[in-house]
């Protein structure tokens, strides 16, 4: 029986459409079986904190300098930031807490933990035990990391800032801020916030002199207010 040109023509679509499918079955096969794109970065430490070698480099060499430190340890440093953030809407509304505990995760990097109450006040209807705050403690690497962030990006975004007091000072070498909103990070966006609200950041110190803290935070680039700084005496004027 011959064979008519639209067989023919009939015959060559299902071969092309054949091969088509081969194809593509064969790019799909080598697309799956690539291995994923690694980044520049994998394999290798993670970088140093800026901010931390800038205190290694520069600030300790100045605070030994300015107060007549000989021994490395007596030099001041930063010991760990607290964040702590205090929710009365908790008390009726506890998953308020919820996006207080995201939000600090965002900022900082690390997981907050929820504080309880430790008495009663039934003036506030509140009970022992039940959660009312969101604290993280930060060391190390994320410390710094956050100190450099805090100092360089947040503090400037502050709405009518005129420098940080002073006499925040504990009388133990540690000092405490409040900040009114957390809109000032970046990381926060703020299309996704559900309430505006406030926390209090401590910076503790190794030394336990108020002086050398000062010092420390001025050299670390903490913006002070300028007509309000306290004399730092130099302990080795000859140097």
């Amino acid at each position: 029986m011959a064979t008519t040109e639209k067989d023919k023509k009939d015959a060559g679509k299902k071969d092309a459409g054949k091969k088509e499918k081969s194809g593509g079955s064969k790019k799909r096969q080598a697309t799956q079986a690539a291995p994923p794109k690694e980044h520049t970065g994998v394999g290798q430490p993670a970088p140093e904190p800026r901010l931390r070698t800038y205190y290694a480099k520069t600030v300790r060499p100045n605070l030994a300098k300015q107060f007549g430190l000989k021994n490395v340890h007596e030099i001041p440093n930063l010991e760990k930031i607290v964040l702590n953030v205090g929710m009365s809407e908790a008390i009726k509304q506890p998953k308020v807490l919820d996006a207080v505990v995201e939000e600090l995760g965002i900022i900082t990097g690390q997981r907050p933990t929820k504080k309880k109450a430790k008495k009663s006040i039934a003036n506030y209807g509140l009970r022992q035990g039940q959660e009312i705050g969101v604290a993280v403690t930060l060391r190390g690497a994320r410390m710094w990391e956050f100190a450099d962030r805090f100092i360089t990006t947040a503090i400037p975004r502050i709405r009518d800032f005129r420098g940080l007091s002073t006499r925040a000072f504990d009388g133990r070498g540690n000092y405490s801020l409040g900040v009114k909103e957390q809109m000032i990070f970046p990381e926060i966006n703020y299309d996704q916030v559900e309430q505006i609200h406030g926390m209090d950041i401590t910076f503790v110190t190794t030394t336990n002199k108020d002086d050398q803290a000062f010092a420390l935070l001025r050299e670390l680039g903490m913006p002070f207010r300028g007509d309000d700084k306290p004399i730092v005496v130099n302990a080795n004027p000859q140097a």
